[in-house]
């Protein structure tokens, strides 16, 4: 049975051409699910029916998985499934009865414009490292790139005499996103001033962003740099570098910008995925609502 899902991963991988992220988060799902087989010693994918589905979801339920693991579980099991049964590994397929649980939207933390100004001021720009962190903070805010994206930025990415940076988001799909000036300003800064600095001993790297030794720098790097400048700038909210994404969606629409625009510059495949945004500026026109008018 392994040998059927790293057929399905490898599939993932070259026809889905499906970023490495999300094929991992694929893996670790049917890890878990061969696991739950395993102990219930099924050893053929003809053997599983729908109330070994419906078993192994109460499983995850007991272990105290939250409904949204559940739903993701679910959606990952179905296409696994429809897979197995298009290469004809079994005759039918379990899946075709098992609804996804319901889940209760949660609507993301977002930051206001005067703390976004705050965080953004917090790096110290007198200092190599700290150029470059204003750079990454402005970058985040005026494109609303992914982390991932972020990281994976390259010198030959950026396009500043015509206000734009190329990124690969997920599916390996490229984008062409704006630039503000004042990200443009804190880039060319960055790259005069300190990035030369960082790099004397790796004058070849080619991402833009590089840590103190002038490397690329990772994901973890991004985290523990945003959370120190969290808390230099005094803001209480848990603060991640999805954050900043949500606070540019958030802010491109309560300044009028319509829905497509919105999606186009975030790279989601899907318009639904945008439309939580609308969600946040509707509840936060009732807090203004509810905090100004008298008689409320």
């Amino acid at each position: 049975m392994n040998e059927q899902v790293m057929d399905y991963l490898h599939y993932l991988l070259i026809e889905r051409g499906l970023s490495s992220n999300t094929r991992k988060s694929y893996q670790r799902d049917l890890e878990q699910y061969l696991f739950f087989l395993h102990k219930k010693n099924i050893t053929s994918w003809q053997n599983i029916d729908r109330f070994t589905i419906v078993a192994f979801l109460q499983y995850l339920q007991k272990e105290g998985k939250s409904s949204a693991t559940i739903t993701r579980m679910v959606t990952s099991l179905r296409r696994f499934h429809q897979f197995l049964r298009q290469e004809r590994y079994t005759d039918h397929d379990p899946m075709q009865h098992i609804d996804s649980p319901k889940t209760s939207q949660k609507l993301p933390d977002t930051l206001n414009i005067n703390e976004v100004e705050r965080l953004i001021e917090a790096p110290d720009t007198k200092k190599p490292l700290g150029m470059r962190d204003r750079a990454i903070l402005e970058v985040m805010y005026a494109t609303g790139l992914r982390v991932s994206e972020l990281v994976g930025l390259k010198l030959n990415d950026l396009h500043l005499s015509m206000g734009l940076l190329q990124t690969t988001g997920k599916g390996d799909k490229e984008r062409i996103v704006p630039l503000g000036d004042m990200a443009i300003s804190w880039i060319e800064t960055y790259l005069e001033e300190a990035r030369p600095l960082l790099c004397q001993k790796h004058a070849e790297e080619e991402h833009l962003f590089v840590n103190g030794h002038g490397t690329s720098l990772s994901r973890q790097g991004i985290w523990k740099n945003l959370k120190a400048l969290v808390l230099k700038a005094g803001i209480l909210k848990n603060v991640t570098p999805h954050t900043l994404r949500h606070s540019f969606a958030t802010h491109l629409l309560e300044n009028g910008a319509d829905l497509r625009t919105v999606q186009e510059l975030l790279g989601h495949a899907d318009i639904s995925t945008t439309q939580i945004y609308t969600h946040i500026t509707k509840k936060r026109m009732a807090d203004v609502y509810k905090q100004y008018f008298p008689r409320a």
